[in-house]
């Protein structure tokens, strides 16, 4: 019985956690943000794409990706921002196909796909439960700005960049509530991961 399970959250709620928890528990994690590195490295055909649409000013001399300097591009141009997603998610979602194929052939039967934006990149399609890790709005700003040193305006800005995760909370099948301790949230995982073995 295989199964692949997303896991998402908000910014700062805690899915990292999560996520290594998982990892050490000997589960494969196939992670979003890693794909979207790999899938522009040097040599892979996403790369390539990027480089005949933006042209190779975007490429430092060692033909590495300046990620600076395409996000310059993009930030101010929508037209552009969605020819580079048109290059890249497509790329990301098949590494992150063949890292799940991959991880079922080495034996494994639960997969987990960790991808920040699973709702609002409508990719619930790629897995057949979704898991939330959840913190509340206090929770999220208070750790976002101890975490990475942002004023409350800042730290704001960015969690209302992104989708409320109380709309999360209604999409998800499962929810961890991180609002606590460490003990408890892994005790909430445990639970849930007993559930689809």
């Amino acid at each position: 019985m295989k199964k692949i399970i997303g896991l998402t959250g908000g910014i700062a709620s805690g899915k990292s956690t999560v996520s290594n928890w998982l990892i050490s528990q000997g589960y494969p994690v196939v992670d979003a943000d890693i794909a979207a590195r790999k899938v522009v490295e040097p040599g892979m055909p996403a790369l390539q794409k990027i480089t005949e649409a933006f042209g190779p000013s975007i490429l430092f001399e060692d033909g590495t990706l300046d990620r600076k300097k395409l996000g310059s591009i993009i930030f101010s141009d929508e037209e552009k921002r969605q020819t580079l997603n048109a290059i890249v998610h497509p790329a990301v979602r098949e590494w992150m196909k063949l890292e799940t194929e991959r991880a079922f052939e080495e034996g494994a039967s639960i997969v987990i796909m960790d991808i920040p934006l699973l709702f609002e990149s409508k990719l619930t399609h790629m897995v057949e439960e979704t898991v939330l890790v959840y913190v509340s709005l206090e929770t999220q700003l208070k750790r976002l700005m101890e975490r990475d040193g942002y004023s409350e305006a800042d730290a704001l800005a960015r969690i209302h960049a992104q989708m409320p995760i109380d709309d999360k909370r209604e999409l998800a099948d499962y929810i961890i509530d991180n609002n606590g301790t460490i003990s408890e949230t892994i005790e909430q995982i445990r639970e849930i991961m007993n559930q689809f073995k």
